[in-house]
């Protein structure tokens, strides 16, 4: 509990102050909101009447006292310049983008754990060069260039086997699921195949660290193949860090979703980030921002809990003092 207890105050303490950058960091961008809302043809008498209708007059410090206070109590604010709830702009956009998150890291643990395992238990020299290659070159795709390369593979209309969407999302949404689960294929396989190469090098590195221990020593002492020994007792033994790359890896996907669904025209939560950054709309965009924030947050906390349950080495250490 100590541990936990610890790790959720530096948890308060870094979405405070990232809370805080955010708050600066909007403010010193170009441009007025005001004079978006006004239009080019407002005077100068109708931009400061709306300066001080939206509070933009008020000293930076109240500003954000304002839209901290308002997040505590789980007000994340009205879009300045559609009236709609930001909390309920986000909530929609959250059902395009959290799933293909997921399925981005499905299919990158779906790829990257079976192959890194045989990377390391195959006994031919030429499939385990092969598959470290491969690995390294899968990797090296960046997001944008692969979706384009499965657009023009399987896009539907566009592509040599069209069979899946290319672009957009159904407008009735998760009603229909099958159009909805087609519309994300593309966009998570662009994802989750580059990411799944990183993921087997990480696999096949930790594994190879632990195929000479004495723990797979003694697992083939009593009968296993090399093979069976790693897979059984190598990959128990490298869990904690394959949690841990695979919970970061999750986190950090987040980049990558965010370049596929301007790719593929899908109105997630990254299109509308950019729409209110591009609007001026700061209200909006600081707590789409921190709502970004907190989950990376939230994932390392979990990946840090998670590992430390995992690995007794920690627990030990941490009941010793020798943890920090």
């Amino acid at each position: 509990m100590r541990f936990v207890l610890k790790r959720i105050v530096a948890f308060a303490v870094a979405l405070f102050v990232q809370s805080i950058v955010i708050f600066a960091c909007l403010r010193i961008l170009p441009g007025d909101l005001a004079m978006v809302i006004g239009g080019t043809t407002s005077t100068p008498d109708q931009v400061a009447r709306i300066r001080g209708q939206l509070g933009l007059n008020d000293p930076y410090p109240l500003q954000y006292l304002r839209w901290l206070g308002g997040v505590l109590h789980g007000d994340l604010g009205t879009s300045q310049l559609t009236g709609v709830s930001v909390a309920s702009e986000i909530g929609d956009r959250l059902q395009i983008t959290l799933p293909l998150a997921l399925l981005s890291l499905a299919v990158a643990l779906a790829i990257g754990l079976p192959l890194g395992v045989h990377a390391v238990t195959s006994r031919s020299a030429r499939v385990r060069r092969t598959l470290q290659v491969a690995a390294i070159v899968a990797g090296a795709i960046p997001a944008l260039w692969g979706g384009l390369l499965l657009v023009m593979m399987f896009g539907r209309g566009v592509g040599l086997i069209g069979v899946l969407p290319a672009q957009g999302f159904p407008a009735r949404g998760w009603h229909a699921f099958g159009r909805a689960l087609a519309s994300l294929a593309l966009p998570a396989l662009s994802v989750g195949v580059i990411t799944g190469a990183e993921f087997m090098r990480y696999t096949r590195s930790a594994l190879v660290d632990v195929a000479n221990s004495d723990c797979i020593a003694q697992a083939m002492m009593c009968g296993m193949t090399r093979a069976q020994a790693i897979r059984r007792v190598g990959l128990r033994m490298v869990a904690p860090q394959i949690v841990s790359v695979a919970g970061l890896t999750f986190a950090g996907m987040m980049t990558g979703v965010i370049v596929v669904e301007n790719l593929f025209a899908l109105p997630g939560l990254a299109t509308l980030v950019m729409t209110d950054l591009r609007n001026r709309d700061l209200l909006a965009v600081q707590s789409e921002l921190l709502l970004l924030t907190t989950f990376f947050l939230v994932m390392g906390l979990v990946v840090d809990v998670l590992h430390h349950a995992l690995d007794p080495r920690l627990k030990d250490a941490s009941e010793g003092g020798g943890y920090a």
